[in-house]
């Protein structure tokens, strides 16, 4: 080890040469207190539904939790791990900033890597997807005329960000409606084949919108751009943990995910991927004592905050290798796939795409009756019948209108089981006899 600082008076080995190393010549610094390793689950396999719930989640009894979507549920382990080194950095903060910090770090990062298909030098960690989002986007040398491709299913809040961005620079926003339902991958594929011009400053895509939560052909997608010389974002939020992802395989330009989503780490960790090309140009939206050491070292201290969350993300993994992340997928696919098909058969209503193309989550249509007469179908509409399963029901899901249609997204973790579905199911039949939709609007209309 050269014994290069870059990061200024920290005494600290350089990240950039720590990451380097293959897994011979690399040796983890040992942890500083126990934490769990789940090894039981190897011999002794987990049992998913309510037994997992009660063991590993601190979820509500009385809610029907089936927005894991939104803002993911952490893991007990992995919120106690964060506490013990949230209190194991106050025992000496110098010494842990100074000293310590950075090698722990470095480990988090090796083993991430390792998890998600690509060198450790070539990924970093930020506090959620939109931090890094912004970093790519942000770092952009836009000019007047340039175009960023995006999709009707982009994420709202990226929609914006690509809008703040384009303003700012002159630069124009080209965005393509994906209609609904779908009736195959091969209309989104053929839709960017048809519309995607050479020369666009980037394209951005979703893994698996929020709003139209299918699995995008992602790796098609990035083919097509590349052939036409445009580089490709891909927003990951909902990827980790409810997709194998392999980034070197993906070839993406740059890939951000949620750690604290579908893999169930405690809030406030994501990853950026960034391909070596693009790496000098990337910058994070802070800059302090890393600025000039590197990629790694630019992100990896951008200030003092709580990194509790990311140094918790060794009992993640250890979790979700232990349980086995093919198992973990394969219960919540078939517990959505199901969940569908229930509440399809009650409701006489359909998906918004086909079946397979889906993984953790599923768009269902409401029933039809639920908003027939409906003068317009809008996030008003789907505002009433959400405010009405969560304060009667007890139920936290998301309705969502789109392009005339209410749908309901849910979620399927391991936490979850079917009789979580069967609640929504005869909750939503009850609100159909009532005409809620209707009645709301008479009320309104007499007052």
């Amino acid at each position: 080890m050269s014994g290069k600082r870059d990061f200024g008076s920290f005494h600290v080995s350089n990240v950039q040469e720590l990451l380097s190393l293959t897994e011979e010549e690399y040796t983890p610094p040992p942890l500083p207190f126990v934490t769990p390793t789940f090894e039981q689950y190897q011999s002794d396999p987990l049992v998913f539904g309510k037994p997992t719930r009660d063991k590993h989640f601190l979820l509500q009894e009385s809610c029907t939790f089936i927005n894991h979507g939104a803002f993911g549920a952490t893991l007990k382990e992995g919120l106690d791990v964060a506490q013990k080194w949230r209190s194991y950095i106050e025992r000496q903060p110098v010494r842990f900033y100074d000293r310590e910090y950075m090698s722990f770090l470095v480990h988090v990062i090796r083993r991430l890597a390792k998890f998600v298909g690509c060198s450790p030098l070539d990924i970093v960690l930020t506090d959620n997807a939109s931090t890094g989002i912004n970093c790519v986007l942000k770092s952009l040398e836009l000019r007047p005329g340039d175009i960023i491709y995006t999709l009707s299913t982009t994420y709202g809040a990226v929609k914006k960000l690509v809008h703040h961005v384009c303003k700012e620079k002159e630069a124009t926003v080209q965005e393509e409606l994906v209609e609904m339902p779908l009736t195959s991958s091969r209309q989104i594929i053929d839709l960017v084949k048809t519309t995607l011009t050479t020369g666009c400053k980037l394209a951005v895509f979703d893994h698996i919108p929020s709003n139209f939560p299918i699995i995008f052909p992602v790796k098609e997608l990035i083919e097509i751009c590349h052939a036409r010389g445009v580089p490709v974002l891909i927003d990951g939020a909902h990827a980790l943990g409810s997709l194998p992802i392999d980034l070197t395989d993906l070839d993406a330009d740059y890939y951000v995910s949620n750690a604290h989503k579908w893999f169930c780490g405690p809030k406030g960790c994501a990853f950026l991927h960034v391909k070596r090309q693009h790496q000098t140009h990337v910058r994070p939206l802070v800059v302090s004592h890393g600025f000039g050491g590197g990629f790694t070292s630019e992100f990896s201290w951008t200030g003092l905050k709580d990194y509790a969350g990311y140094l918790a993300m060794h009992t993640v993994l250890d979790f979700w290798l232990a349980v086995g992340p093919d198992k973990i997928r394969a219960y919540m696919y078939d517990l959505a796939r199901k969940a569908a098909t229930l509440l399809t058969d009650k409701w006489k209503s359909r998906l918004a795409a086909p079946l397979e193309s889906f993984g953790s989550m599923m768009l269902v249509q409401l029933p039809p009756e639920l908003y027939r007469d409906c003068n317009c179908v809008d996030y008003s509409k789907a505002e009433i019948i959400q405010n009405a399963l969560f304060h009667r029901f007890s139920i936290e899901v998301p309705i969502k209108a789109l392009q005339g249609h209410l749908y309901v997204r849910i979620s399927a973790h391991i936490h979850n089981s079917l009789q979580d579905y069967e609640h929504l199911a005869n909750a939503v039949i009850e609100l159909l006899s009532e005409d809620l939709l209707n009645a709301k609007k008479n009320k309104v209309a007499n007052h």
